[in-house]
């Protein structure tokens, strides 16, 4: 697993601005739009999920749980019930919650979908695909065919024909098999000459 420091510290910049306007005293003065600080939040919580979602390189799956546990549900939700609790004189708001949700939800899914995009890149670039044919499940969040594969491996067409025998025939005869187990060309082989089958 690695750890992208240029996207970590662009978090750590971004959660400390953010902590320094959501935190100070309500006459200190914060940018609004139409006296309404939602936008603010919007984006705040917008670029602080898509810095803190490329901190590590894990699979999809586990940044995004990450990524919606510490931002989502961490910073979006108890950071406004701390802001409350505190006295600091500023008030418990809903739609600051619902703003910061929204913005760290648009941005994972602005990042989910750039990251299976890359996978889908990479996995392209090598030549094959996660699952044969079935190019629309991502393995990595858990999603597969309902059976596994049967283990039996099918020849190629070029390894068929390396083996291919002229002589062979290549339809089963449906013609049933003589009671005593000779063939006609056995019957021919023992009596020395053609034999006629009735």
């Amino acid at each position: 697993m690695r750890f992208r420091q240029p996207f970590a510290a662009a978090f750590v910049l971004l959660l400390f601005i953010s902590a320094a306007a959501g935190f100070s005293p309500p006459d200190y003065t914060i940018p609004t739009y139409k006296q309404s600080d939602k936008v603010l939040h919007f984006v705040a919580f917008f670029l602080i999920t898509l810095s803190f979602y490329w901190i590590l390189e894990t699979s999809r799956r586990k940044v995004l749980q990450l990524t919606l546990t510490v931002c989502t549900l961490g910073l979006g939700c108890v950071s406004e019930v701390v802001q409350g609790l505190l006295p600091i004189h500023r008030d418990f708001d809903y739609y600051d919650v619902l703003a910061n949700v929204l913005g760290s939800v648009s941005a994972l899914a602005l990042c989910n979908w750039y990251h299976k995009r890359m996978l889908e890149r990479k996995r392209a670039a090598r030549g094959y695909g996660a699952v044969p044919g079935e190019d629309d499940l991502d393995v990595e969040l858990g999603e597969s065919t309902e059976s596994q594969e049967s283990g039996v491996v099918r020849p190629t067409v070029d390894e068929e024909l390396e083996h291919w025998d002229e002589n062979a025939e290549d339809w089963d005869t449906t013609e049933p098999e003589p009671a005593n187990g000779n063939t006609q060309d056995d019957d021919e082989d023992q009596g020395g000459g053609k034999k006629r089958s009735d």
